[in-house]
């Protein structure tokens, strides 16, 4: 049964209990009868909910990714002179090779 809105958009058939047993059979779902009555009202009110949402008249509303306008907070980036090798490996406990020498956290390498 299909109907017609005010506005000349096609309604959505009224969803029964027999369309609810038809996908729960097909998603291998196993439901009682009051779920099939609860599901049914759920999804009579999902699919009606979608057609209003359907009915807007979004011309003009530019699409989005997210609600809220979305800002970057990270600074930008900015060439600035580096530490001084030598300065830093001072301040380092142990040095070998001119590198950090850290303690091994593997077990031995061959």
């Amino acid at each position: 049964m299909t109907g017609g809105a005010p506005d000349g958009h096609a309604s959505p058939p009224p969803i029964g209990r027999e369309d609810v047993v038809h996908v729960a059979r097909l998603a291998r779902l196993e439901l009682t009868d009051e779920e099939v009555g609860r599901f049914t009202g759920q999804l009579a009110q999902v699919l009606a909910h979608a057609a209003d949402v359907a009915a807007l008249d979004l011309a003009g509303v530019a699409p989005t990714a997210h609600p809220l306008p979305l800002q970057n907070v990270l600074r930008p980036d900015e060439i600035r002179p580096c530490l001084d090798r030598q300065e830093v490996l001072d301040g380092a406990p142990e040095v070998e090779d001119h590198r950090f020498r850290v303690p091994r956290i593997v077990g031995d390498a061959p």
